[in-house]
């Protein structure tokens, strides 16, 4: 499988009003789809301006009419918050109104301050992803669901609706560990990563000797970059730096205001960290060709995913790093991805 590139998108707030802002990300939306990147990840998050969307089959069906050909879907939804029987039954519209073009990420949901809002305890959210998960895979692939759990009871509900692909849409997860890859393995999952390049290689290494299901179709190994093009480094550089910082605030603002710091993750104030270890990239193409292929190589991802809007980045500017990424930068990294597969 050759090298594919992909968008992760937090759809967090900018000045912009909502009507607005939501118009602007779907034209932004339709012209990945004209430039040939595969897929679109959105992120779930619940009353907090780090997440637009925080319902993402509602946005993901605009995506459906607005595409032709970019696949999309949540990363991730957070199970614990749903009935999986209803978003198995979403699922099902969202894959068929795009003839197959849907992606089901899952996750048990990084923010205890999030799902508690809804009144799920986080210490019982990974006991529910579990169950919903199961329910789900089985609503998806069967015409009558049974299950006994804990938390979720059904005897003999007939599923009315099945997914356009078959037998069910690709499945996704965001992995934070190698641990993680391995769980992502064994459920014939593909995943993407924010780590540097030398972590993403042995979340893959943990991911390729674990077993997997019978019958999975090769799996996607993402990497995930913040990303800035510009006509030099330095305007770039400078627009990275401000738009980060308006991320930077959404993304916190929450464990701010309850005095608490996030799990698993440690985001610096500035961009200049992440571009120092290569979490980020921002200057002219050249410069954003030679961070990447690098970091490609190392990794050994098959799938590159782009952050082009985050914080008060523009239409244009995020339009912008788009055209110079597919005309200078994309172009290059297939021939450099192919030469070493060769």
């Amino acid at each position: 499988m050759g090298l594919e590139f992909g968008v992760f998108d937090h759809v967090d707030r900018n000045a912009k009003p909502l009507a607005q802002f939501y118009e602007d990300r779907l034209k932004l939306i339709e012209a990945y789809d004209r430039s040939g990147i595969t897929g679109y990840h959105c992120a779930e998050h619940h009353s907090t301006p780090l997440g637009m969307a925080p319902s993402p089959s509602v946005f993901l069906s605009s995506v459906a009419q607005r595409t032709k050909q970019l696949r999309f879907g949540p990363l991730v939804y957070t199970l614990a918050l749903y009935h999986p029987l209803r978003l198995a039954e979403e699922i099902c519209m969202l894959d068929q109104m795009s003839r197959g073009r849907f992606m089901v990420g899952v996750g048990k949901g990084v923010s205890p301050i999030e799902i508690g809002f809804y009144g799920v305890e986080p210490a019982k959210a990974e006991a529910i992803f579990a169950e919903a998960f199961a329910v789900i895979r089985q609503a998806l692939t069967q015409k009558v669901v049974n299950h006994e759990g804990e938390h979720f009871r059904f005897k003999d509900v007939p599923m009315e609706l099945a997914p356009f692909q078959k037998p069910h849409p690709p499945l996704w997860y965001g992995v934070v560990n190698p641990d993680s890859a391995g769980r992502a393995a064994k459920a014939g999952m593909n995943f993407i990563s924010n780590a540097p390049a030398a972590a993403v290689r042995a979340k893959i290494a943990r991911y390729i000797a674990t077993e997997r299901p019978s019958g999975c179709a090769a799996p996607k190994f993402g990497m995930n970059r913040y990303m800035v093009i510009a006509d030099t480094d330095e305007e770039a550089l400078a627009v990275a730096r401000r738009a980060y910082k308006v991320w930077y605030a959404s993304f916190m603002a929450l464990w701010w205001k309850y005095n608490q710091k996030p799990p698993n993750v440690n985001y610096p104030p500035e961009i200049d960290t992440p571009i120092e270890i290569g979490t980020a990239v921002a200057g002219s193409p050249e410069t954003v060709l030679k961070a990447l292929q690098p970091q490609l190589a190392e990794s050994g991802s098959n799938y590159l995913v782009c952050r082009f809007a985050f914080g008060d980045l523009s239409l244009n500017e995020s339009l912008r790093s788009l055209d110079l990424f597919t005309r200078h930068v994309a172009p290059a990294l297939r021939e450099s991805a192919q030469v070493a597969a060769e």
